[in-house]
Parts: structure tokens; C-alpha cells; sequence
């Protein structure tokens, strides 16, 4: 809710829904079932690595939905700037930086914001799920 009281716009509102939906795609493909099996298998550090390339993946499919958004005339001028404001915002990186910690990349669980402003910009160029599942090719 913070994310929202800052960033109050329509657009942000959606970005962050997307997000989520996103999440919901990832349990229908079984996506969601097959990382958390991979919790009791893994370290914390290389679950942690399994955990940012879930979350970039749904940041992809908010960014394919942006594509539909702007396909079908509903985006607004600035509003993808508007989700790059945020997605800037909300990487683990940040949020440790504001916490006045150092920034610890193992630690990471949705990425840095480079990473999450990368993965909704992927998502706005290809609005498809084959390339979806590239966040997952290092692991």
C-alpha cells in the first residue's frame, strides 16, 4: 500500500495488479508449484536466485500487458514512465539502500531495479510467454 500512496495513479495501480496476475499465470503454468518445491532442495542464497527470476518473470507479464493496454488505446502519455518510476523504486537494491543497509546481492528475493525495469521493458517489446521463461535459463 506505500507503493500506492506514493505513486497514486491509475497506471501504477495497474502496473502493480499486473504484477500480481502475473503471479496468477505463473501458478496456472505450475511455475509457482515447481520453484517452491525447489525451497526445500536449495540453499537460502541459490532459493533467493529462484525467488528474483520468479518475480522478474511477472514483472515481464506486467509489462506484456502494458503492450495490450497501449495495443487497445487505453495507455496515457507518461504512463510507462510512470511504471519505470516506480519499478526504479521498489528493487531489492533500493529498498535495502533505503533501509541504510548495504546492498547485499545474494539477499535479493525480486530483484534489483535495473532487473525489474528490464524485465517489464522485455515484456512491453515481445507480449509473449516464450520469452517469459529466460529468467529462469541461469539457474
Amino acid at each position: 500500500m506505500q507503493l500506492l500512496q506514493r505513486w497514486r495513479s491509475d497506471f501504477t495501480l495497474a502496473y502493480v495488479l499486473a504484477h500480481e496476475v502475473g503471479h496468477h499465470v505463473q501458478n496456472q503454468l505450475g511455475i509457482i508449484k515447481q520453484t517452491s518445491e525447489l525451497r526445500k532442495k536449495l540453499s537460502v542464497t541459490d532459493y533467493n536466485r529462484v525467488s528474483v527470476a520468479k518475480e522478474l518473470q511477472a514483472d515481464y507479464f506486467a509489462g506484456l500487458f502494458a503492450y495490450y493496454l497501449k495495443e487497445k488505446g487505453y495507455l496515457e502519455a507518461g504512463d510507462i514512465e510512470e511504471a519505470m518510476n516506480v519499478a526504479s523504486t521498489i528493487g531489492d537494491d533500493r529498498i535495502q539502500e533505503m533501509a541504510r543497509r548495504n546492498v547485499y546481492v545474494d539477499s535479493f528475493t525480486h530483484g534489483s531495479s535495473e532487473q525489474i525495469k528490464e524485465a517489464f521493458e522485455l515484456g512491453f517489446k515481445y507480449h509473449d510467454i516464450n520469452h517469459s521463461m529466460k529468467f529462469f535459463d541461469d539457474l
